[in-house]
């Protein structure tokens, strides 16, 4: 069974890229343009990670990220945050995210966030 991944972001370029890339990888690929009913869309994709952008419409990543965190159903849900802004450490801070990743970013550096976030659940759920 595949795993699933939702990916938040309104560039359709940043959407198209991520899901080839992590489709091949061997995901199942969920996106949204928006962040609107956060918990509603997660609920229906039970992702097993979240890639969320920082500007996100429309309450934004921070405020999403923090919704979601503050969910006792989802709070285990690793969240990526990324983003091109060069504050993004502290942003992803700032919203409760697990980890974050830079945009530009690279195939290796995707994977490489993605499966640490996938490891640390594991040692968390003591897997």
């Amino acid at each position: 069974m595949p795993k699933r991944i939702l990916i938040l972001d309104d560039d359709s370029d940043i959407l198209s890229i991520c899901t080839y890339i992590l489709e091949e990888m061997g995901w199942e690929v969920h996106t949204r343009t928006n962040c609107n009913n956060i918990l509603d869309i997660v609920r229906e994709v039970q992702p097993h990670v979240i890639l969320m952008d920082n500007w996100i419409p429309d309450s934004g990543g921070i405020i999403a990220t923090q919704t979601i965190k503050a969910d006792p159903e989802f709070r285990s849900i690793p969240i990526i945050y990324f983003s091109a802004n060069h504050d993004i450490k502290n942003l992803s801070k700032e919203a409760g995210a697990n980890t974050y990743l830079e945009k530009p970013f690279d195939i290796s550096q995707i994977e490489e966030v993605i499966n640490s976030v996938l490891r640390n659940q594991e040692k968390e759920a003591g897997i």
